[in-house]
């Protein structure tokens, strides 16, 4: 084991040299200087000194050898000194004396913290012992120093202590919840009679946002919460009402078992009394919404909404001053209901098993809507859709118009309005058509109107 004289002295030089020793193995650079003008400065070759230096120190013991710390100043070397490699060193010829400081050209550079400096190797992935011991020293001594308690208050300020996050984290792990969880928390704060309204409202509209999932709309329904959400319905409170059916509309969507609870618990004949009677049509636009969702893919929904005067329903709705805006989505309404019935007819029985083919075709067959929207005068409200200037509502009305051909073609032919509203639209998307081909568009959405508009033309001139 090297001591720390030794491997001081490995990397360290002596200066009491003879002058053929200062010619052979120091570079010898002559430099001016402010105070000394008439200074040698001399920078040591680690690499060649210690090689013609071994001979030199023979005679000398290594552990009388004091290791010198140069800084970035000009500090006098006393003699039987030795200094680090790559230190610059110079004799003035003044005074005579041998004086160094630190260099950094080699790789070292040279640091300075308030009252603390020193130098660090920065080509050196190692540290030798001596660096490691002089390194430990300082932590000590900085450990020791008076702590500035201002400074220390401010630090503490940045942070929270450990007792009080692991509080936190452990409140946090409380209130982990599942949907479930939720959502009795939901229904409860729903159903307490010491809530407010604006409680129910938020309660109800956490509840949609769940509910379309559809694990937690058959929840809604094991909990209990459908049969709260339909008697809310009935609710005096417009605010309630909306938020139900839209709670309604979400948990029905795409999901049979839901659909078939909500029927047999009522809700299409509560969702039709709201439409058929004064409501808000902020109201009423969830209400027909929750009734679109309960009749899609469902033919007894289907079934019992014609015997309940649906159709009815929705005719006076479309005809009503300032529902305008719910025209279209009245139509798409009735226009999916034919074209379901449509296409379930035209599945081949490769696809859909046999039995379940059967008994689907059965339902729809008790589904028998065209003839009641000629009887309620669907011939001559939906061509009224055309004269709008929005183009979707165009589209979903002239599909709708072909759907209907079959019941509506005297109709139609005898309607002077239709005719005229054809022929402009065919003129219209004409030109259009031009202009979607001008940017490269073949088959635009325009095209697809006009395809729709001369669809319609041609039919209506047949016998």
């Amino acid at each position: 084991m090297l001591t720390s004289r030794t491997m001081a002295n490995k990397w360290s030089i002596r200066f009491g040299l003879t002058v053929t020793f200062w010619l052979l193995n120091l570079h010898i650079i002559f430099a001016h200087d402010v105070k000394s003008p008439t200074a040698l400065s001399i920078k040591e070759d680690s690499d060649d000194f210690n090689n013609a230096e071994e001979t030199h120190l023979e005679d000398e013991d290594p552990e009388d050898l004091e290791v010198f710390r140069p800084t970035d100043k000009w500090q006098t070397l006393r003699p039987g000194q030795a200094v680090p490699a790559g230190s610059h060193v110079r004799l003035n010829l003044q005074t005579g004396q041998r004086e160094v400081k630190m260099g950094e050209e080699e790789g070292f550079k040279y640091w300075k913290d308030g009252n603390r400096q020193g130098m660090v190797n920065m080509d050196s992935h190692s540290f030798t012992a001596e660096e490691l011991k002089k390194a430990l020293k300082k932590f000590k001594k900085g450990a020791d120093d008076p702590v500035d308690q201002q400074e220390e208050d401010a630090v503490r300020a940045q942070f929270r202590p450990i007792e009080e996050l692991k509080k936190d984290m452990e409140a946090l792990d409380m209130l982990v919840e599942t949907d479930v969880q939720v959502m009795r928390r939901l229904l409860d704060q729903f159903n307490n009679t010491n809530s407010t309204t604006e409680e129910k409202v938020a309660a109800l509209l956490d509840l949609e946002y769940l509910v379309h999932q559809v694990d937690n709309a058959q929840n809604l329904v094991s909990m209990g919460g459908m049969h709260l959400v339909i008697r809310s319905l009935n609710s005096t409170d417009v605010r309630l009402q909306e938020c139900a059916a839209f709670v309604l509309g979400s948990a029905v969507s795409s999901n049979p078992s839901v659909q078939v609870e909500a029927v047999e618990g009522g809700a299409l004949q509560k969702l039709l009394t709201l439409l058929a009677t004064q409501r808000p049509m902020t109201v009423k636009k969830k209400v027909l919404f929750a009734v679109a969702s309960l009749l899609r893919h469902f033919p007894f929904a289907q079934s019992h909404f014609l015997k309940l005067g649906g159709v009815q329903v929705l005719s006076e709705l479309f005809q009503t001053p300032g529902a305008e805006a719910m025209r279209v989505r009245i139509i798409t309404v009735l226009y999916d209901m034919i074209i379901e019935k449509e296409l379930i007819s035209q599945v081949g029985l490769d696809i859909i098993p046999d039995s379940s083919h059967q008994e689907r075709l059965r339902q729809y067959a008790e589904v028998s809507l065209l003839p009641v929207l000629v009887e309620q005068g669907w011939c001559r409200l939906v061509p009224e859709l055309l004269e709008s200037p929005e183009h979707d509502w165009r589209e979903k009305a002239l599909r709708t118009l072909l759907a209907m051909m079959a019941q509506c073609q005297t109709q139609f032919k005898q309607n002077a309005g239709l005719t005229a509203s054809l022929s402009e639209l065919q003129r219209q998307y004409q030109e259009l058509v031009l202009t979607e081909q001008d940017v490269g568009e073949e088959d635009g959405y325009f095209g697809e109107i006009l395809a729709l508009v001369d669809s319609m033309v041609v039919k209506m001139r047949r016998v």
